[in-house]
């Protein structure tokens, strides 16, 4: 299996915007399964956003909804999370995710996932 390469993330005020870069390789530049996750200390992971790589299908959590854009740039092979209207209670680590498991069922969830990206800090002040 291949890591993925994150990278983008820093400390912005409230109301700026961020743009996350993910660079695929190898089996996962044409993977269906692709998405955004983050977490914060003392909780769970949560999904941020997701890609259907076949159908070009997104879903967003409820929080980031009309504030997040998940894409991708299939020449660059680069996934992207631009985060726009960023809050305070945007700030975690945030993680890309791509490589479908077997039984892997639109729409994913991070038990779908093969791979993961090393996080990347986002915080955002106040």
């Amino acid at each position: 299996a291949q890591g993925l390469l994150e990278s983008g993330g820093g400390s912005v005020p409230a109301g700026g915007s961020l743009r996350l870069s993910c660079v695929l390789s190898g089996y996962t530049r044409s993977s269906n399964c692709l998405g955004w996750f983050r977490q914060t200390p003392g909780k769970e992971r949560e999904g941020v956003a997701s890609l259907h790589g076949g159908l070009g299908s997104t879903t967003y959590g409820d929080p980031v909804k009309g504030r997040f854009i998940i894409s991708r740039d299939n020449a660059k092979n680069t996934m992207y999370l631009q985060m726009n209207s960023l809050k305070p209670e945007d700030t975690a680590v945030y993680f890309c995710a791509a490589g479908c498991l077997s039984g892997a069922i639109w729409p994913w969830n991070r038990a779908d996932f093969r791979l993961w990206g090393q996080g990347t800090q986002v915080t955002v002040s106040s």
